[in-house]
Protein backbone atom coordinates (compact mmCIF):
# COMPACT_ATOMS: atom_id res chain seq x y z
CA UNK A 1 0.00 0.00 0.00
CA UNK A 2 1.46 3.41 -1.07
CA UNK A 3 1.98 5.30 1.90
CA UNK A 4 0.99 8.43 -0.32
CA UNK A 5 -2.33 6.60 -0.88
CA UNK A 6 -2.77 5.41 2.68
CA UNK A 7 -5.65 6.88 4.43
CA UNK A 8 -5.44 9.72 6.78
CA UNK A 9 -6.25 9.21 10.25
CA UNK A 10 -9.88 11.11 11.04
CA UNK A 11 -10.62 13.09 14.02
CA UNK A 12 -10.60 11.25 17.67
CA UNK A 13 -13.88 10.69 18.50
CA UNK A 14 -15.94 9.14 21.21
CA UNK A 15 -17.18 5.87 20.03
CA UNK A 16 -17.14 4.12 16.58
CA UNK A 17 -19.80 3.89 14.20
CA UNK A 18 -22.37 1.27 14.20
CA UNK A 19 -21.25 -0.05 11.12
CA UNK A 20 -17.39 -0.42 12.58
CA UNK A 21 -18.96 -3.31 14.89
CA UNK A 22 -16.36 -5.97 15.11
CA UNK A 23 -16.62 -8.92 12.94
CA UNK A 24 -17.43 -12.27 14.67
CA UNK A 25 -14.44 -14.64 15.57
CA UNK A 26 -13.58 -18.05 17.05
CA UNK A 27 -13.03 -17.58 20.96
CA UNK A 28 -14.98 -13.94 21.46
CA UNK A 29 -16.40 -15.76 24.74
CA UNK A 30 -13.24 -17.52 26.00
CA UNK A 31 -12.62 -17.40 29.76
CA UNK A 32 -8.99 -17.62 30.75
CA UNK A 33 -8.41 -18.09 34.72
CA UNK A 34 -6.65 -15.54 36.70
CA UNK A 35 -3.83 -15.61 38.50
CA UNK A 36 -5.60 -13.68 41.51
CA UNK A 37 -8.33 -15.53 41.11
CA UNK A 38 -11.79 -15.87 38.98
CA UNK A 39 -12.10 -15.52 35.34
CA UNK A 40 -11.90 -12.75 32.48
CA UNK A 41 -13.31 -13.19 28.98
CA UNK A 42 -9.97 -13.68 27.36
CA UNK A 43 -8.62 -10.47 24.85
CA UNK A 44 -6.71 -11.94 22.14
CA UNK A 45 -4.09 -8.92 21.21
CA UNK A 46 -1.80 -10.75 19.10
CA UNK A 47 -3.45 -10.46 15.86
CA UNK A 48 -0.11 -9.62 14.20
CA UNK A 49 1.19 -13.27 15.34
CA UNK A 50 -2.00 -15.23 14.35
CA UNK A 51 -5.63 -13.89 14.36
CA UNK A 52 -9.00 -15.62 15.19
CA UNK A 53 -10.42 -17.20 12.71
CA UNK A 54 -13.84 -15.84 11.42
CA UNK A 55 -17.43 -17.69 12.50
CA UNK A 56 -17.91 -17.29 8.75
CA UNK A 57 -14.68 -18.83 7.59
CA UNK A 58 -14.92 -21.85 10.39
CA UNK A 59 -19.04 -22.50 9.33
CA UNK A 60 -17.86 -22.47 5.84
CA UNK A 61 -15.22 -25.29 6.70
CA UNK A 62 -17.70 -27.14 8.87
CA UNK A 63 -20.06 -27.04 6.27
CA UNK A 64 -18.08 -28.64 3.18
CA UNK A 65 -16.36 -31.15 5.84
CA UNK A 66 -18.35 -33.88 5.30
CA UNK A 67 -17.74 -33.61 1.61
CA UNK A 68 -14.00 -33.89 1.56
CA UNK A 69 -12.58 -35.71 -0.98
CA UNK A 70 -8.81 -36.26 -2.87
CA UNK A 71 -8.33 -33.21 -5.51
CA UNK A 72 -7.69 -33.52 -8.88
CA UNK A 73 -7.32 -37.06 -9.52
CA UNK A 74 -10.57 -38.61 -8.47
CA UNK A 75 -13.62 -39.74 -10.56
CA UNK A 76 -15.85 -39.64 -7.90
CA UNK A 77 -18.56 -37.40 -6.68
CA UNK A 78 -17.06 -35.52 -3.29
CA UNK A 79 -13.39 -35.66 -5.11
CA UNK A 80 -14.85 -33.51 -8.20
CA UNK A 81 -16.72 -31.25 -5.70
CA UNK A 82 -13.35 -30.78 -3.91
CA UNK A 83 -11.50 -30.10 -6.59
CA UNK A 84 -14.08 -27.39 -8.16
CA UNK A 85 -13.92 -26.26 -4.60
CA UNK A 86 -10.05 -25.95 -4.77
CA UNK A 87 -9.93 -24.11 -8.04
CA UNK A 88 -12.92 -21.82 -7.21
CA UNK A 89 -10.62 -20.82 -3.95
CA UNK A 90 -7.72 -20.07 -6.24
CA UNK A 91 -10.15 -17.74 -8.58
CA UNK A 92 -11.09 -16.39 -5.29
CA UNK A 93 -8.32 -15.30 -3.83
CA UNK A 94 -6.71 -14.06 -7.34
CA UNK A 95 -9.93 -11.73 -7.38
CA UNK A 96 -9.28 -10.49 -3.72
CA UNK A 97 -5.62 -9.74 -5.08
CA UNK A 98 -6.51 -7.83 -8.01
CA UNK A 99 -4.56 -10.17 -10.16
CA UNK A 100 -3.43 -10.23 -13.81
CA UNK A 101 -5.28 -11.87 -16.47
CA UNK A 102 -1.97 -14.42 -16.48
CA UNK A 103 -0.97 -14.29 -13.21
CA UNK A 104 -0.55 -17.70 -11.05
CA UNK A 105 -2.15 -18.28 -7.81
CA UNK A 106 0.05 -20.61 -6.09
CA UNK A 107 -1.08 -22.39 -1.98
CA UNK A 108 1.82 -22.75 0.08
CA UNK A 109 1.81 -23.22 4.14
CA UNK A 110 2.10 -19.56 4.53
CA UNK A 111 4.14 -16.64 4.00
CA UNK A 112 7.50 -18.19 4.85
CA UNK A 113 6.77 -20.93 2.32
CA UNK A 114 5.77 -18.66 -0.03
CA UNK A 115 9.10 -16.49 0.12
CA UNK A 116 10.90 -19.55 0.09
CA UNK A 117 9.05 -20.78 -2.65
CA UNK A 118 9.90 -17.88 -4.93
CA UNK A 119 13.65 -17.66 -3.76
CA UNK A 120 14.16 -21.35 -5.17
CA UNK A 121 12.21 -19.79 -8.54
CA UNK A 122 15.06 -16.96 -8.97
CA UNK A 123 17.12 -16.99 -12.36
CA UNK A 124 20.38 -17.74 -12.13
CA UNK A 125 22.84 -14.95 -11.13
CA UNK A 126 19.45 -12.83 -9.40
CA UNK A 127 20.37 -10.14 -7.08
CA UNK A 128 18.46 -9.42 -4.13
CA UNK A 129 17.67 -5.91 -2.23
CA UNK A 130 15.70 -6.49 1.31
CA UNK A 131 15.55 -3.45 4.23
CA UNK A 132 17.01 -4.80 7.18
CA UNK A 133 13.49 -3.91 8.15
CA UNK A 134 11.82 -7.03 6.75
CA UNK A 135 10.60 -9.72 9.01
CA UNK A 136 12.78 -13.08 9.07
CA UNK A 137 10.59 -14.43 6.66
CA UNK A 138 11.53 -11.85 4.33
CA UNK A 139 15.40 -11.33 5.53
CA UNK A 140 16.58 -14.83 5.26
CA UNK A 141 15.07 -16.87 2.33
CA UNK A 142 17.49 -15.45 -0.40
CA UNK A 143 20.87 -17.07 0.68
CA UNK A 144 21.63 -18.34 -2.89
CA UNK A 145 21.22 -14.94 -4.22
CA UNK A 146 23.65 -11.65 -4.43
CA UNK A 147 21.99 -10.12 -1.41
CA UNK A 148 21.98 -6.41 -0.52
CA UNK A 149 20.88 -5.31 2.98
CA UNK A 150 19.63 -1.90 2.82
CA UNK A 151 19.57 -0.12 6.00
CA UNK A 152 16.72 1.10 8.06
CA UNK A 153 14.90 4.56 6.71
CA UNK A 154 13.68 6.69 9.17
CA UNK A 155 10.52 8.29 6.03
CA UNK A 156 8.96 6.52 3.23
CA UNK A 157 10.81 9.28 1.04
CA UNK A 158 13.85 7.76 1.95
CA UNK A 159 13.44 4.40 1.64
CA UNK A 160 12.57 4.96 -1.94
CA UNK A 161 15.49 7.20 -2.02
CA UNK A 162 17.61 4.49 -0.71
CA UNK A 163 16.10 1.78 -3.04
CA UNK A 164 17.08 3.69 -6.15
CA UNK A 165 20.66 4.46 -5.11
CA UNK A 166 21.34 0.63 -4.21
CA UNK A 167 19.63 -0.34 -7.94
CA UNK A 168 21.53 2.46 -9.89
CA UNK A 169 24.61 0.72 -10.17
CA UNK A 170 23.63 -2.98 -10.87
CA UNK A 171 23.38 -3.96 -14.45
CA UNK A 172 19.37 -3.64 -15.72
CA UNK A 173 19.60 -6.38 -17.76
CA UNK A 174 20.57 -9.30 -15.26
CA UNK A 175 18.17 -10.40 -13.29
CA UNK A 176 16.74 -8.66 -9.74
CA UNK A 177 14.50 -8.67 -6.65
CA UNK A 178 13.38 -6.31 -4.29
CA UNK A 179 11.52 -7.82 -1.27
CA UNK A 180 9.24 -5.25 0.80
CA UNK A 181 6.61 -5.45 3.50
CA UNK A 182 3.91 -3.70 2.95
CA UNK A 183 2.84 -3.28 6.85
CA UNK A 184 5.37 -3.45 9.25
CA UNK A 185 5.22 -6.60 12.30
CA UNK A 186 7.00 -4.18 14.74
CA UNK A 187 5.48 -0.83 14.24
CA UNK A 188 2.49 -1.35 11.90
CA UNK A 189 3.46 1.19 9.70
CA UNK A 190 2.44 1.53 6.01
CA UNK A 191 5.54 1.31 3.39
CA UNK A 192 5.05 3.50 -0.03
CA UNK A 193 5.18 -0.08 -2.01
CA UNK A 194 3.82 1.88 -4.81
CA UNK A 195 6.76 3.47 -5.10
CA UNK A 196 9.18 1.47 -4.27
CA UNK A 197 7.54 -0.68 -7.14
CA UNK A 198 8.02 2.14 -9.57
CA UNK A 199 11.67 2.58 -8.77
CA UNK A 200 12.21 -1.03 -8.94
CA UNK A 201 10.99 -1.51 -12.58
CA UNK A 202 12.39 1.45 -13.36
CA UNK A 203 16.13 -0.18 -12.97
CA UNK A 204 15.51 -3.71 -14.31
CA UNK A 205 13.90 -5.04 -10.84
CA UNK A 206 10.94 -7.12 -10.38
CA UNK A 207 9.32 -6.89 -6.75
CA UNK A 208 7.80 -9.14 -3.86
CA UNK A 209 4.95 -7.59 -1.22
CA UNK A 210 4.91 -9.63 1.91
CA UNK A 211 1.16 -8.55 2.50
CA UNK A 212 1.49 -10.87 5.77
CA UNK A 213 0.17 -7.97 7.83
CA UNK A 214 -0.88 -5.19 5.18
CA UNK A 215 -3.94 -8.04 3.90
CA UNK A 216 -6.07 -8.42 6.81
CA UNK A 217 -6.05 -4.43 7.17
CA UNK A 218 -5.64 -2.91 3.56
CA UNK A 219 -7.36 -4.35 0.64
CA UNK A 220 -4.15 -5.15 -1.23
CA UNK A 221 -4.38 -4.75 -5.60
CA UNK A 222 -1.36 -6.25 -7.59
CA UNK A 223 -2.13 -4.67 -10.72
CA UNK A 224 -2.52 -1.20 -8.80
CA UNK A 225 0.83 -1.61 -6.62
CA UNK A 226 2.06 -2.84 -9.57
CA UNK A 227 3.98 -5.45 -7.67
CA UNK A 228 5.33 -8.86 -9.44
CA UNK A 229 4.67 -11.05 -6.53
CA UNK A 230 2.33 -10.81 -3.18
CA UNK A 231 2.64 -13.25 -0.55
CA UNK A 232 0.21 -13.71 2.97
CA UNK A 233 -0.23 -16.29 5.58
CA UNK A 234 -4.13 -17.88 5.99
CA UNK A 235 -3.83 -17.30 9.81
CA UNK A 236 -3.00 -13.90 9.85
CA UNK A 237 -6.19 -12.99 7.74
CA UNK A 238 -8.40 -15.19 10.01
CA UNK A 239 -8.22 -18.60 8.69
CA UNK A 240 -6.93 -21.85 10.24
CA UNK A 241 -3.31 -22.35 10.35
CA UNK A 242 -1.91 -24.25 7.68
CA UNK A 243 -2.02 -21.91 4.81
CA UNK A 244 -0.42 -19.19 2.61
CA UNK A 245 -0.17 -18.12 -1.15
CA UNK A 246 2.33 -16.80 -3.31
CA UNK A 247 0.25 -14.99 -6.54
CA UNK A 248 2.24 -12.79 -9.34
CA UNK A 249 3.85 -13.64 -12.63
CA UNK A 250 4.35 -16.86 -13.78
CA UNK A 251 7.49 -17.03 -16.00
CA UNK A 252 10.06 -17.32 -12.87
CA UNK A 253 7.70 -20.43 -11.62
CA UNK A 254 7.04 -21.41 -14.56
CA UNK A 255 10.79 -22.27 -15.54
CA UNK A 256 12.04 -23.17 -12.05
CA UNK A 257 12.54 -26.67 -11.01
CA UNK A 258 9.60 -27.67 -8.70
CA UNK A 259 9.36 -26.58 -5.29
CA UNK A 260 8.72 -30.10 -4.40
CA UNK A 261 9.63 -32.71 -6.59
CA UNK A 262 6.59 -35.74 -6.52
CA UNK A 263 2.49 -36.34 -7.57
CA UNK A 264 0.55 -33.60 -8.42
CA UNK A 265 3.62 -31.17 -9.91
CA UNK A 266 3.77 -34.09 -12.79
CA UNK A 267 1.98 -34.27 -16.10
CA UNK A 268 3.98 -37.39 -17.31
CA UNK A 269 6.62 -39.76 -16.13
CA UNK A 270 8.76 -42.53 -17.63
CA UNK A 271 11.57 -44.78 -16.82
CA UNK A 272 14.66 -44.54 -19.07
CA UNK A 273 16.86 -47.09 -20.18
CA UNK A 274 19.39 -46.21 -18.45
CA UNK A 275 17.34 -46.49 -15.31
CA UNK A 276 16.72 -42.71 -14.79
CA UNK A 277 13.36 -41.21 -15.09
CA UNK A 278 12.17 -38.66 -17.61
CA UNK A 279 9.52 -35.73 -16.06
CA UNK A 280 7.47 -33.48 -17.59
CA UNK A 281 6.29 -31.06 -15.29
CA UNK A 282 3.20 -29.00 -15.29
CA UNK A 283 3.47 -25.28 -16.06
CA UNK A 284 0.24 -24.23 -14.01
CA UNK A 285 0.66 -23.61 -10.19
CA UNK A 286 0.48 -26.99 -9.76
CA UNK A 287 3.87 -27.33 -10.65
CA UNK A 288 4.81 -26.19 -7.26
CA UNK A 289 1.49 -27.81 -5.02
CA UNK A 290 2.84 -31.53 -5.04
CA UNK A 291 1.08 -34.07 -2.80
CA UNK A 292 -2.42 -33.91 -2.28
CA UNK A 293 -3.31 -30.23 -1.66
CA UNK A 294 -4.52 -28.13 1.70
CA UNK A 295 -8.28 -28.13 0.06
CA UNK A 296 -9.75 -27.06 3.24
CA UNK A 297 -6.76 -24.27 3.96
CA UNK A 298 -7.34 -23.25 -0.01
CA UNK A 299 -11.30 -23.05 1.08
CA UNK A 300 -10.67 -21.42 4.18
CA UNK A 301 -8.77 -18.54 2.51
CA UNK A 302 -11.24 -17.75 0.29
CA UNK A 303 -13.54 -17.65 2.68
CA UNK A 304 -12.05 -15.31 4.48
CA UNK A 305 -11.41 -13.18 1.49
CA UNK A 306 -14.97 -12.84 0.33
CA UNK A 307 -16.25 -12.45 4.46
CA UNK A 308 -13.36 -9.24 4.11
CA UNK A 309 -14.43 -8.05 0.92
CA UNK A 310 -18.55 -8.21 1.63
CA UNK A 311 -17.82 -6.42 4.95
CA UNK A 312 -16.03 -3.89 3.55
CA UNK A 313 -12.43 -2.56 3.90
CA UNK A 314 -13.43 1.36 4.15
CA UNK A 315 -15.49 0.44 7.36
CA UNK A 316 -12.82 -2.11 8.27
CA UNK A 317 -10.26 0.35 7.86
CA UNK A 318 -12.08 3.03 10.12
CA UNK A 319 -13.05 0.74 12.75
CA UNK A 320 -9.03 0.13 13.24
CA UNK A 321 -8.08 3.71 13.35
CA UNK A 322 -10.02 4.17 16.08
CA UNK A 323 -9.02 1.59 18.27
CA UNK A 324 -5.41 2.35 17.20
CA UNK A 325 -6.28 6.29 18.70
CA UNK A 326 -7.67 4.82 21.31
CA UNK A 327 -4.85 3.05 22.23
CA UNK A 328 -2.16 5.70 21.34
CA UNK A 329 -3.94 8.21 23.63
CA UNK A 330 -4.08 5.69 26.35
CA UNK A 331 -0.54 4.76 26.50
CA UNK A 332 0.31 8.73 25.41
CA UNK A 333 -0.89 9.13 29.15
CA UNK A 334 1.56 7.12 30.65
CA UNK A 335 4.92 8.35 30.30
CA UNK A 336 7.55 5.49 31.20
CA UNK A 337 6.03 3.60 27.88
CA UNK A 338 7.77 4.56 24.50
CA UNK A 339 5.76 3.51 20.90
CA UNK A 340 8.42 2.05 18.75
CA UNK A 341 8.61 4.06 15.34
CA UNK A 342 10.37 4.02 11.94
CA UNK A 343 8.59 7.02 10.44
CA UNK A 344 7.00 9.25 13.23
CA UNK A 345 4.01 9.44 15.27
CA UNK A 346 1.74 10.56 12.57
CA UNK A 347 2.75 7.49 9.92
CA UNK A 348 -0.21 5.87 8.73
CA UNK A 349 -0.41 2.50 10.14
CA UNK A 350 -2.34 -0.92 10.57
CA UNK A 351 -3.27 -2.15 14.17
CA UNK A 352 0.02 -3.30 15.57
CA UNK A 353 1.93 -1.22 18.13
CA UNK A 354 5.27 -1.97 19.77
CA UNK A 355 6.62 -0.23 22.89
CA UNK A 356 8.81 -0.64 25.93
CA UNK A 357 8.07 0.05 29.36
CA UNK A 358 10.96 2.20 31.84
CA UNK A 359 11.71 -0.09 34.27
CA UNK A 360 10.21 -3.19 33.02
CA UNK A 361 11.55 -6.28 31.78
CA UNK A 362 9.04 -7.03 28.42
CA UNK A 363 8.65 -10.89 29.45
CA UNK A 364 7.51 -9.71 32.97
CA UNK A 365 5.25 -6.97 31.96
CA UNK A 366 3.52 -9.23 29.44
CA UNK A 367 3.60 -12.10 31.76
CA UNK A 368 1.52 -9.84 33.90
CA UNK A 369 -0.45 -9.03 31.63
CA UNK A 370 -2.04 -11.96 30.67
CA UNK A 371 -1.81 -13.82 34.47
CA UNK A 372 -3.72 -10.72 35.97
CA UNK A 373 -6.11 -9.34 32.92
CA UNK A 374 -6.28 -12.18 31.23
CA UNK A 375 -4.53 -10.10 28.11
CA UNK A 376 -2.71 -11.51 25.13
CA UNK A 377 0.19 -9.78 23.78
CA UNK A 378 3.65 -10.46 22.78
CA UNK A 379 7.20 -9.80 23.72
CA UNK A 380 10.34 -10.05 22.30
CA UNK A 381 11.99 -9.53 19.25
CA UNK A 382 9.17 -10.27 16.59
CA UNK A 383 11.36 -12.46 14.04
CA UNK A 384 13.11 -8.98 12.97
CA UNK A 385 16.02 -8.88 15.35
CA UNK A 386 17.76 -6.05 12.74
CA UNK A 387 14.89 -3.54 12.96
CA UNK A 388 14.75 -3.98 16.73
CA UNK A 389 18.51 -3.23 16.98
CA UNK A 390 18.07 -0.49 15.27
CA UNK A 391 14.35 1.01 17.05
CA UNK A 392 15.74 0.11 20.43
CA UNK A 393 19.51 1.42 20.10
CA UNK A 394 20.85 -2.20 21.34
CA UNK A 395 21.73 -5.13 20.22
CA UNK A 396 18.60 -7.87 20.55
CA UNK A 397 19.76 -10.56 23.21
CA UNK A 398 18.39 -12.60 26.31
CA UNK A 399 16.75 -10.79 28.98
CA UNK A 400 17.73 -10.71 32.32
CA UNK A 401 15.78 -12.64 35.49
CA UNK A 402 12.35 -11.93 35.54
CA UNK A 403 11.29 -8.83 37.39
CA UNK A 404 14.78 -6.92 36.69
CA UNK A 405 14.78 -4.05 34.39
CA UNK A 406 14.62 -5.42 30.61
CA UNK A 407 18.12 -3.07 29.63
CA UNK A 408 21.38 -3.30 28.89
CA UNK A 409 23.80 -1.56 31.01
CA UNK A 410 23.62 1.42 29.27
CA UNK A 411 19.72 1.59 30.10
CA UNK A 412 19.02 0.74 26.73
CA UNK A 413 16.06 -1.38 26.32
CA UNK A 414 16.65 -4.98 25.14
CA UNK A 415 13.50 -6.47 23.76
CA UNK A 416 9.97 -4.58 23.52
CA UNK A 417 5.68 -5.61 24.20
CA UNK A 418 3.83 -5.78 20.92
CA UNK A 419 0.00 -5.43 21.00
CA UNK A 420 -2.37 -6.06 17.69
CA UNK A 421 -5.57 -6.04 16.92
CA UNK A 422 -7.95 -6.72 13.85
CA UNK A 423 -11.38 -7.31 12.28
CA UNK A 424 -12.79 -9.27 15.34
CA UNK A 425 -11.43 -6.98 17.97
CA UNK A 426 -14.23 -5.46 20.57
CA UNK A 427 -13.45 -2.19 22.29
CA UNK A 428 -13.34 -3.54 25.44
CA UNK A 429 -10.12 -5.57 24.97
CA UNK A 430 -8.34 -2.43 23.84
CA UNK A 431 -9.92 -0.33 26.89
CA UNK A 432 -8.89 -3.22 29.25
CA UNK A 433 -5.47 -3.07 27.70
CA UNK A 434 -4.95 0.36 28.04
CA UNK A 435 -6.03 0.37 31.84
CA UNK A 436 -3.82 -2.36 32.23
CA UNK A 437 -0.83 -0.82 31.25
CA UNK A 438 -1.69 2.20 33.67
CA UNK A 439 -2.20 0.46 36.34
CA UNK A 440 1.28 -2.22 36.54
CA UNK A 441 2.96 0.82 35.36
CA UNK A 442 1.20 3.16 38.46
CA UNK A 443 1.01 0.06 41.27
CA UNK A 444 3.40 -2.35 39.54
CA UNK A 445 2.45 -6.36 39.30
CA UNK A 446 -0.09 -7.99 41.90
CA UNK A 447 1.68 -11.43 42.15
CA UNK A 448 5.00 -12.85 41.81
CA UNK A 449 6.95 -13.95 38.90
CA UNK A 450 9.95 -15.89 38.23
CA UNK A 451 12.05 -17.12 35.35
CA UNK A 452 11.12 -20.55 33.38
CA UNK A 453 12.96 -21.54 30.05
CA UNK A 454 13.82 -18.04 29.83
CA UNK A 455 10.48 -16.54 30.35
CA UNK A 456 8.70 -14.68 33.44
CA UNK A 457 5.75 -16.63 34.39
CA UNK A 458 3.44 -16.85 37.39
CA UNK A 459 5.17 -18.57 40.50
CA UNK A 460 2.09 -20.29 41.70
CA UNK A 461 3.70 -21.15 44.57
CA UNK A 462 4.26 -17.77 46.01
CA UNK A 463 1.84 -15.13 47.09
CA UNK A 464 0.68 -11.73 46.24
CA UNK A 465 2.88 -8.89 46.15
CA UNK A 466 0.31 -7.10 47.21
CA UNK A 467 -3.34 -7.09 48.49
Amino acid sequence: MSSSAAPSPAAPSSSCPTVCAPLPVLGRDVTVPLVTGGEVTYAALDCAASAPALQRVWDDVAAYAPYYGSVHRGAGYLSQLSTDLFENARRTVAGFLGCRDDDQVVFTRSTTDSLNLLAAALPAGCEVFVFETEHHAALLPWRGARVTFLDAPRSPRQAVVALERALAGRDPHGPALVCVTGASNVTGELWPVRELAAAAHAHGARIVLDAAQLAPHHPVSVRDLDVDWVAFSGHKLYAPFGSGVLAGRADWLREAEPYLAGGGASRAVARRADGGVDVEWHDTAARHEAGSPNVIGAYAVASACKALTEAGFEALVAREEYLIRRVREGLADVPEVRVLSLFGDHAPRVGVLSFVVDGWNSSHFAAALSAEYGIGVRDGLFCAHPLLRTLLGSDPQAQGECGAPGASPGGKSLNAIRVSFGAGTPDEHVDRFVTACRELVRDGARWNYRTEDGRCVPDTSATPTAA
